[in-house]
């Protein structure tokens, strides 16, 4: 297949773009910044035509991952910055897709699992999961007192998949991957800063503890995306989405306490949310981040019988440990 990764130069794309190019497809990836690469990669802004078009032109799949990073501080120019980067390059690949002589079979576009609800009661799946409060359309599915930052992360998400599903292209399927954390052991990944905190013997209960962490080893990301390239329709029985999480999603207590294991670590000083707060703040990241649960289920994947290679959080650290280790 020809596939066009547009946004594909962050951490998650280049983990897709190397194995989509292990396994014989032609792989285009574009980036605002194009470094050398064992795919070709073009420039482009995310806002404008440019002769990377002829790309998407002959392609058969778009992933579109295109988006600024969120561990930031949700400041108006940073919360800008976080709607911009993934509406506007979703906006122009629709357009540009709608006007394409030869539109591509399938369109994957990146979402997130912070589109759901502060859940601890019970898994947020794509089929009765609840998505959380946005801004000015506050109901009663979460107490009022949870910070607006929530709100702010669940309405980017929203706007996100509004902008996918927005024109009409009847020869495109279109897929939003509701993303949990992809863990890699590439150096910068969000695996190496968690190691680096377990490292350090910091690695504890973060908060209560009681919070959920949804999380995908990225072998089995880039399987699911492998076969939503090839039975894009399995999305149809959930409006075009789906979640992207490893089966399990232990609390934070006990995924801490699992990764410190992983790197033979016996301690872990635990950090209260009242002493993590001033932390988090000296360091620019929105507590949101770190204290809102995570709790997503794969029920479509495991509908259609995907195995997972890691379906439980104490295999994926021992494997990843082990492989960060060695680069």
């Amino acid at each position: 297949m020809r596939i066009l990764i547009p946004g594909g130069s962050g951490q998650v794309g280049r983990v897709l773009a190397r194995h989509l190019t292990e396994a014989g497809h032609q792989v285009t990836v574009l980036s605002r910044n194009p470094s050398p690469a064992p795919w070709q990669t073009l420039q482009w802004d995310g806002i404008t035509e440019g002769p990377w078009v002829s790309e998407l032109h002959r392609a058969d799949a778009v992933i579109g991952l295109s988006g600024r990073i969120v561990n930031t501080r949700y400041t108006p120019k940073h919360r800008k910055e976080i709607l911009d980067s993934r509406i506007l390059p979703t906006q122009l690949l629709g357009r540009l897709i709608a006007a394409s002589p030869t539109p591509p079979r399938i369109w994957l576009n990146a979402s997130t699992a912070t589109v759901y609800r502060d859940a601890y009661d019970h898994a947020q799946d794509e089929f009765h999961g609840e998505l959380g409060d946005r801004p000015f359309e506050r109901g009663t599915r979460e107490p009022a007192s949870l910070p607006e930052t929530y709100s702010f992360s669940v309405d980017v998400g929203a706007r996100w998949e509004e902008a996918l599903f927005a024109e009409t292209l009847p020869n495109t399927h279109r897929v939003a991957l509701r993303t949990s954390l992809v863990m890699s052991p590439s150096p910068g990944s969000v695996f190496a800063v968690f190691s680096r905190i377990a490292r350090l013997g910091l690695g504890g209960t973060q908060g209560s503890g009681e919070q959920h962490v949804s999380w995908m080893h990225e072998l089995d990301f880039v399987r699911a995306i492998n076969l939503l390239l090839k039975h894009p329709e399995i999305t149809e029985e959930t409006s075009g989405v789906i979640n992207l999480a490893a089966p399990e999603a232990p609390i934070n207590r006990r995924f801490m306490r699992t990764l410190r294991r992983a790197w033979h670590m016996p301690i872990g000083l635990p950090a209260p949310e009242l002493l993590m707060r001033p932390a988090l703040w000296a360091i620019r990241t929105e507590p949101e981040l770190v204290f809102k649960s995570r709790w997503v289920a794969p029920a479509l994947l495991l509908k259609h019988g995907f195995q997972f290679r890691y379906p439980d959080w104490q295999s994926a650290a021992k494997d990843l440990a082990a492989r960060l280790q060695a680069t």
